[in-house]
């Protein structure tokens, strides 16, 4: 059931006008930003995708994803993105990128079963990117550096709002903290793994919470993660797993965490393996894609999203992701925002 979140005395610091503006100014100079920082060419990506080919996203793995058949291909069935995950590997290795040099695209998707909220819409929209990298660097080192590279990318871009927008004062911290799952499991262990986050971001403003995916000692992972694109199952020492992990910040409109940007280094044949029998599906290794990952035909990457309207969502001290972006959304959140002044465009 969508659930909204009223903040009091909420009141938007730019109009509607200012504010479509301000989204435009923001993807411009992010993009710009991030295609610099971590050597980036844009490429134009697909809304949808063939059906049984392994090659969408499957997300924590329940998710149902849009589909349709096309009259013109024999009722062949196409499947709406949810990401671009695994295209993206692909995309890499058709280009021949090498490493140290990668892609990014405007990634727009549906998400039919996703539960609105604030900060949760049917209508995802994200910059996917993927860089091509060495099998030496699967390390956290080279997470980490990635992690600080696209920081600075929001430290730049939130001096950017501020010199345009004065009334948005900058509130990023100087440096990004690094917190292990199950560190901040122990940390709170009372906690639900959201709250967790909450606590985080609020005592740091700023936080990458890594190795996603595994069992904590609770026998539950911190969040779900498919088993076929971030390496969660590696060992990379003091009996912690994990090269990948979320980028989130402190959202004191909402008063809770607002997760910006996903991210991880991709499996090698190996661990996804590893990670298919691992999530009891081990049957994914005939797809197309996972055939030709397991072949060792496609290129070793790290690749992640970036949300672009909870970018601008918290850029402009937003308190609902519809403030930012255009979707469909239930009469009573409707009614519920009118009724505060939150204006969903």
């Amino acid at each position: 059931m969508a659930v909204t979140t009223i903040p009091s005395g909420y009141r938007s610091i730019l109009g509607v006008k200012e504010t479509e503006q301000a989204i435009v100014r923001i993807k411009d100079f992010f993009q710009l930003a991030l295609s610099t920082e971590l050597n980036l060419t844009r490429v134009t990506a697909p809304l949808f995708v063939p059906r049984g080919k392994g090659i969408n996203d499957d997300l924590n793995g329940t998710e149902r994803p849009v589909k349709f058949p096309v009259k013109d291909m024999n009722e062949l069935e196409l499947e709406i993105v949810h990401s671009l995950a695994k295209w993206k590997r692909l995309k890499v290795t058709d280009l021949g990128c090498k490493p140290g040099f990668g892609i990014y695209t405007d990634m727009n998707a549906i998400r039919a079963d996703e539960e609105m909220d604030n900060i949760h819409s049917l209508y995802v929209d994200q910059w996917d990117w993927e860089l091509a990298m060495d099998e030496k660097d699967r390390t956290l080192y080279f997470l980490k550096d990635l992690v600080r590279g696209i920081y600075r990318c929001l430290k730049r871009t939130e001096f950017f709002i501020y010199d345009n927008y004065p009334a948005i004062e900058p509130v990023l911290p100087d440096e990004i903290t690094f917190i292990h799952a199950e560190e901040l499991y122990n940390r709170y262990p009372d906690l639900s793994p959201k709250e967790r986050e909450s606590e985080a971001t609020r005592e740091f403003g700023a936080v990458f919470i890594f190795g996603i995916g595994y069992a904590l000692p609770d026998g539950n992972p911190h969040d779900g993660r498919a088993p076929d694109y971030d390496d969660w199952i590696t060992e990379t020492g003091n009996g912690k797993r994990g090269l990948n992990g979320d980028l989130l910040v402190w959202n004191a409109v909402l008063g809770q965490a607002l997760e910006l940007s996903s991210m991880g280094i991709r499996v090698s044949p190996d661990s996804m393996r590893e990670q298919l029998d691992y999530r009891g599906c081990p049957e994914r290794a005939e797809l197309f894609f996972h055939k030709k990952l397991l072949a060792g035909e496609l290129t070793q990457t790290v690749g992640g999203g970036i949300g672009q309207s909870r970018l601008c969502m918290f850029f402009l001290r937003k308190a609902h992701i519809g403030e930012t972006q255009a979707s469909v959304w239930p009469d009573s959140m409707i009614d519920d925002c009118a009724k505060a002044g939150i204006h969903l465009l």
